[in-house]
């Protein structure tokens, strides 16, 4: 059985439709990212799932129960859930400890299961020596430590997140989303985590849910998303792509600056126009013409930037108009100005609506 389904759910506020028909199943372990740029209607989502906005359309249920419709909801604290706010949302007047241990005090659990339950969980996040720190002397990772091992230490069935790294600086959000993910391998819960950052939903995530105008636009597993991505939106969101449009002669499909058999093209059958999504590291680069059974095209060098882990070109086809992205190692150096050759390989080439 599903763990968490939701069945055609909309939102609407007067004629602004927030949300629209939005279906998902989950199983239970599973961690569903909701993925798209502000506005898009993921965090509205979520707030339906935790039962703080009824759906305007639609039913949400957990564990084959409906919980959210229009006819009424089941309030959150009866939802066996729990939810970390952007803001964590812990108490300053209370420490580590008692913060943590503040919803199994309100489940009037016994004193020393309490205990017990705060020390293993503070272990486990490893805050066990902070236990009696209070929030303004914490940094804000191990801030973002305690509204987790809070959020757990209640078990709930589900867990909600609502772009919990958003406050902290590069270098803890890229520590704190493998720490998501540990801390979900460890206890399996049902999670649902919205973010707006591509990069934490691929490392966090079993599936992803791209959304746009309050719709989604594909759900899948991050490296399907990456690789056969369906639209043009989720091409340009999830990563960075280069967009080819090819118009069909004959049995050729034309690009701006070179051509390639159709027969060796994804969906390229038929009349009218073609999108292709190409990823910068899909494309060689190098100074003599490519042998075997890729395209050749050769282009010249229009601009450039070192990243350290990697090159980025701007490369133009020889006769075309529009430069391409391409992504080398660092030791692939070519000068602006420079001629070299393309190395495409047409089934890295993937067709988008």
């Amino acid at each position: 059985m599903s763990k968490l389904v939701l069945r055609n759910v909309a939102r609407r506020y007067g004629a602004v439709e927030a949300v629209a028909d939005f279906s998902l199943e989950m199983v239970p372990g599973e961690f569903v990212s909701l993925l798209g740029p502000s506005g898009c209607g993921k965090t509205t989502t979520l707030r339906m799932i935790a039962g703080f906005a009824p759906p305007s359309a639609g039913t949400i249920e957990m564990d084959g129960e409906t919980i959210s419709s229009p006819s009424g909801v089941v309030p959150p604290e009866k939802r066996r859930m729990s939810m970390i706010f952007q803001s964590y949302a812990i108490w300053p007047n209370m420490t580590v400890g008692e913060n943590v241990g503040f919803g199994l005090q309100v489940r009037r659990l016994p004193r020393a299961e309490i205990d017990r339950k705060v020390d293993a969980i503070l272990d486990i996040v490893q805050m066990r020596g902070l236990k009696g720190r209070y929030p303004a002397e914490l940094s804000g990772g191990q801030q973002q430590r305690v509204a987790l091992a809070r959020a757990i230490v209640v078990e709930p069935e589900v867990l909600l997140l609502d772009e919990p790294l958003s406050n902290l600086d590069a270098n803890l959000r890229e520590e704190m989303r493998f720490e998501i993910r540990r801390l979900h391998d460890e206890f399996k819960i049902t999670t649902v985590y919205v973010t707006h950052d591509q990069s934490e939903a691929m490392v966090t995530s079993d599936r992803i849910v791209v959304m746009n105008k309050g719709r989604i636009e594909q759900v899948d597993a991050p490296h399907k998303l990456y690789a056969r991505p369906k639209s043009r939106f989720v091409a340009g969101f999830i990563g960075r792509t280069n967009f080819l449009e090819g118009a069909r002669q004959g049995s050729d499909v034309r690009f701006d600056g070179f051509t390639a058999a159709a027969a060796r093209l994804e969906g390229a059958g038929g009349s009218g126009g073609l999108l292709y999504s190409l990823r910068p590291q899909a494309i060689g680069l190098g100074a003599t013409r490519p042998n075997g059974g890729a395209l050749a095209v050769e282009a010249e060098v229009t601009d450039r930037s070192y990243l350290g882990e990697y090159w980025d070109y701007q490369v133009r086809p020889l006769g075309g108009d529009k430069a391409l992205r391409v992504s080398t190692a660092p030791t692939v150096v070519f000068d602006v100005g420079n001629r070299v050759w393309l190395e495409i390989d047409p089934a890295a080439m993937v067709r988008v609506e």
